[in-house]
């Protein structure tokens, strides 16, 4: 191709904005509009059609044209196609509508007995198994299988014989076929356990059930042992778990057989042990013989134990099975039972067997409430077994001391009176705390009682409950425990407001006293919420001075961080106003004593979190700010070299919110002067100095702003030093990309403020760390070209050199040129064609430079357009430079249309190139210049040679043209547009 003269086309911008302005459209509201209601058709179904058939009637006006939505459908939607097909088949289940009625009765009898509310025996497992361990070493005995233990064989129908095999078999079981395993560790016992619950699974599945049934003998005997006394309640939770599973799987078996020859009605196989007894749908008559029978073979095996412990407890498990014998089996089983755990002389062993018998009970027959308080006033008669000499030489022994060992009650007392407390009447708890005061205020009878019942009811008596532990015995149960247990209660429910003051003295006098700091410590962090709940910031403050008084010395606070933190977490949860928060003089000495690095950390995070949350308005306020400041420094001094990047991210965020709360007002010196503490502060984290170069400039614009544009000497000077900020700040930033795009950006704010000279120190910076883009960044931690981002970044400061005017030292188009040198000498990757979109994306830069009136302007700024005045020299040198990089576009074009390199990436990059190119001949050049033309012609042709040029963009193209020529400026278009065809891939 000849070389080609350029020439741009001249625009009136104005006009043609006027000329494509879309025109306004009168909507007249009568009309159908898509965002009107839709209406919506019900389909229902006419009785005695065939399945499927379906008859509509709509709501909607024949006048309102359809729903294209719904016309896809056939005026049917396949919710109302769903609901048709459900009803039709509605009739063929009509049999078994009673039986329905009857299960949903049920369930909402069992809701109303035992709902969400109450709080599972499963909830409490973990905490107990965690709160009761021992050091001591722990003895199991294993049971070890028999060929007498096996089930006698089908044809010994006889009564006598079934007798004689089943003592038998009992007798094997208690006659020594185990062995003991001494020495064991805590988690050495606790494998062992759940090795038997796998034995009891196994033999189950292989058809052992005698096996099964000795295994889950042997583990209830365990129960008996209290040599290692401060495990019991622990072993009692691993144990029962065994009996639970023992329970499940004969009930499960029974049932399948009542299944035999047809299924009991109301209730499938898999919720039919997890419902109450009393509320399954099914009768004793509905229950087969065979069924019976093994029901009562269970009963009568376990009948035959002859120790009282594991018969009680074997009995208990299987005690749903009653409801395959007898409508009132359980009623009448659950009182013997109980009168049965009267015959256990050890006291803690009686306490936890009733905690089972309770357990087992509100799952089958939890309206039973007659049963759970004859349970539990058996309970408070064994109480004075605890003096009683047998237990305190086993204490001796042992060497537990009278409050540790009253502890191992809590959790079967807790149950208990859980289980009567539930949804019982407020009158119940006046009942409870005469027992308790009939009992001389038995202290670990009253705190099970305030733990079990309502908070509200708690609270509402909370002076009485003050009192009765003022009058416990101290030696027996510790007085903050109490303390402790009144006050979770208080901190979910108000007590009297008249009576809240003397509530917290009281029980402040108490806490303060504890001479343990672990106590101590415990107490008062339940009543810190309390305080934040119903007191100023004066009360809270008190409280964190005690504490700070009771947990420094010996440094006791290293050993209470859980509870320290969760001090400051119920402040901040209702305290969100931060001055009143740092107003407290005892609030930073309270942070002090996070000493641990990583406590420390997680502490300023946790307070920063809710300062974000909770501030909604910025603020200036010198306390806050101070106090903030230390806080994000003690975050920002946390991270090293071995910090992850996740957290490095987490911590910028939180300090970053807190930068962007700062702002004093029209101080604007002040807040610059922020800024730069901040930058000296938070310097080893990348995205808080990305914030501060965005916060200062921001200032510089509210400067500009304020000002309306006219600067004064001072505000001038203050904006130059807002650019230095910047510009020093920058290049401390690692990412190539964060410091070339804030480059550009600070440049434009320099610009928009009048400061010439920084602006084109910041785009004479950008340009010159050009060369230091990798070809590869990584992006979400995988390696991607950075090739995308390096044009977006060319293409937007492309935009922005047209308002730079040329610097009177450098020459024409400096910059530009600076910025075209960079982009021929990068390094681009292989095929790569980004060089020569650059060179393209330049000439509409170079033509709109060329316009008397440029498209856009900055206020106070004299562009190109002004200095130059369409200097016939500048023009000329305008278009030179088209030329040249028209020069290297079709060069680039001929080396992709070369016959030896003629594959098929290489003509559709060729062709995508040579239509980019048309567009900007089309757009920008003036085609009345023949040569132009020509090569405009040239470009479509080529980019159509190969027909991988979309049809419908060209289409669209053309007509455009053919628009763009009814112009009377444009005509000569009309002769283009002529040439122009459209050509397809043969």
């Amino acid at each position: 191709m000849a070389a080609v003269q350029w020439r741009s086309r001249g625009r009136n911008y104005d006009a043609e904005l006027q000329r494509h302005r879309p025109e306004a459209a009168l909507v007249e509201f009568g009309d159908y509009h898509p965002l009107k209601p839709i209406m919506v058709t019900d389909t229902k179904t006419r009785r005695g059609t065939r399945k499927g058939s379906t008859s509509s009637s709509s709501s909607s006006s024949s006048s309102v044209p359809p729903d294209p939505l719904s016309s896809m459908l056939d005026g049917t939607d396949p919710l109302s196609m769903f609901a048709a097909a459900s009803a039709i088949e509605t009739p063929a289940v009509s049999h078994s509508s009673s039986t329905g009625d009857l299960g949903r009765k049920r369930r909402e009898k069992e809701e109303e007995a035992v709902g969400p509310d109450f709080e599972p025996w499963s909830s409490k497992r973990g905490e107990i198994l965690a709160r009761f361990t021992t050091t001591e070493k722990l003895s199991i005995n294993l049971f070890m299988g028999s060929d007498r233990g096996k089930a006698p064989s089908p044809g010994s129908s006889a009564v006598s014989e079934k007798v004689r095999t089943r003592l038998e078999e009992l007798d094997d079981l208690e006659e020594g076929s185990q062995r003991e395993l001494l020495n064991l560790s805590q988690q050495d016992y606790a494998n062992r356990i759940e090795e038997l619950n796998q034995s009891l699974k196994e033999a189950w599945a292989s058809d052992q059930k005698v096996k099964a049934l000795k295994i889950v003998i042997q583990c209830s005997k365990l129960l008996s042992d209290t040599s290692v006394i401060q495990f019991y309640p622990s072993k009692f939770v691993l144990i029962t778990d065994i009996l639970d599973t023992f329970g499940r799987l004969v009930y499960d078996r029974i049932w399948t057989m009542c299944s035999d020859p047809r299924p009991l009605p109301g209730m499938d196989a898999t919720s039919a042990s997890n419902s109450p007894c009393e509320y399954n749908s099914f009768t004793v008559e509905d229950v087969n013989d065979t069924a019976k029978e093994t029901c009562l073979n269970w009963f009568f095996k376990i009948a035959s134990i002859r120790e009282l412990l594991p018969r009680l407890y074997v009995e208990a498990a299987i005690l749903k099975c009653n409801c395959f014998l007898n409508k009132s089996g359980i009623q009448e089983t659950l009182p013997r039972l109980t009168a049965m755990i009267r015959g256990i002389g050890d006291p803690l062993v009686a306490a936890y067997a009733r905690a089972y018998l309770c357990r087992v009970g509100m799952e089958v027959a939890p309206h039973l409430k007659d049963t759970l308080n004859r349970n539990f006033f058996d309970l408070l008669r064994t109480f004075r077994q605890i003096s009683g000499e047998s237990v305190q030489n086993q204490l001796v022994v042992q060497r537990v001391e009278v409050p540790e060992y009253l502890t191992l009650y809590s959790p079967a007392i807790n149950w208990i009176l859980q289980c009567i407390a539930y949804r019982a009447p407020e009158p119940l708890l006046t009942e409870m705390m005469e027992r308790c005061k009939t009992m001389g205020n038995n202290a670990l009878l009253l705190n099970s009682v305030m733990r079990a019942f309502r908070p509200e009811f708690v609270a509402a008596r909370a002076s009485d409950f003050i009192g009765m532990i003022k009058d416990c015995d101290e030696s027996g149960f510790p007085k903050h425990l109490l303390f402790g247990s009144l006050g979770r209660s208080l901190a979910s429910a108000d007590p009297p407001e008249s009576e809240r003051l003397t509530i917290l003295n009281e029980a402040w006098k108490v806490i303060t006293k504890v001479r343990s700091p672990q106590d101590y410590v415990n107490c008062a962090e339940i009543w810190v919420e309390f305080t934040c709940r119903h007191f100023t910031k004066r009360e809270v403050n008190t409280v964190l001075a005690d504490i700070i008084k009771h947990m420094t010395p010996d440094r006791a606070f290293e050993d209470a961080y859980p509870q320290l933190q969760s001090v400051i977490r119920k402040i901040l949860a209702y305290f969100h106003d931060f001055s009143v928060v740092f107003s407290m003089e005892r609030f930073l000495p309270f942070l002090d004593m996070f000493q641990k690095d990583s406590v420390r950390v997680e502490v300023c995070k946790s307070i920063m979190e809710v300062f974000i949350k909770h501030q909604v308005e910025v603020t200036r306020d010198p306390v806050i700010l101070n106090a903030m400041l230390h806080i994000c420094k003690t975050m920002h001094d946390s991270v090293n070299a071995l910090t992850l990047e996740d957290e490095k991210r987490s911590l910028s965020l939180l300090i970053i919110g807190f930068v962007r709360m700062v702002s004093f007002g029209r101080d604007f010196e002040q807040q610059l002067s922020f800024c730069v503490e901040a930058r000296s502060t938070f310097c080893n984290l990348e995205p808080v100095l990305v914030q501060l170069i965005h916060t200062v400039n921001q200032l510089a614009m509210e400067t500009r702003r304020v000002m309306r544009g006219n600067h004064s000497r001072k505000t001038a000077a203050f904006v130059r030093a807002c650019a230095a900020y910047t510009f020093i700040t920058i290049p401390s930033l690692s990412s190539i990309f964060s410091r070339l795009t804030l480059y550009l950006l600070s440049g434009q704010v320099a610009l928009a403020n009048q400061c010439l000279s920084q602006a084109d120190a910041f785009f004479k910076a950008a340009v010159s760390i050009l060369p230091e883009v990798p070809r590869c960044i990584s992006v979400e931690g995988k390696l991607r070209s950075s090739e995308s981002f390096l044009l977006d970044f060319i293409n937007n400061f492309l935009a922005t050199l047209l308002v730079v005017p040329d610097h009177p030292e450098h020459g024409v188009l400096y910059l530009v040129r600076g910025l075209l040198n960079m982009v021929q000498d990068y390094t681009w990757e292989d095929n790569s064609d980004a060089k020569v979109r650059v060179y393209i994306s330049s000439l509409p830069l170079l033509a709109a430079m060329s316009q008397e009136t440029y498209f856009y302007s900055i206020p106070k700024v004299d562009s190109n357009e002004t200095l130059y005045g369409g200097d016939p020299k500048f023009l000329s040198e305008i278009n030179k430079l088209c030329e040249t990089l028209i020069g290297q576009i079709l060069d680039h074009l001929k080396v992709l249309g070369r016959e030896e390199q003629q594959q098929q990436q290489s003509v559709r990059r060729q062709g995508a190139l040579a239509f980019s190119m048309f567009g900007v001949l089309l757009a920008h050049g003036d085609l009345r210049n023949n040569k132009l033309n020509q090569l405009a012609v040239n470009l479509w042709n080529l980019s159509h040679k190969h027909g991988y040029c979309e049809t419908r963009v060209s289409v669209r193209t053309l007509e455009f043209i053919k628009h763009q020529a009814q112009q009377p400026e444009m005509s000569y278009l009309t002769e283009t547009v002529q040439r122009l065809s459209l050509q397809s891939r043969t």
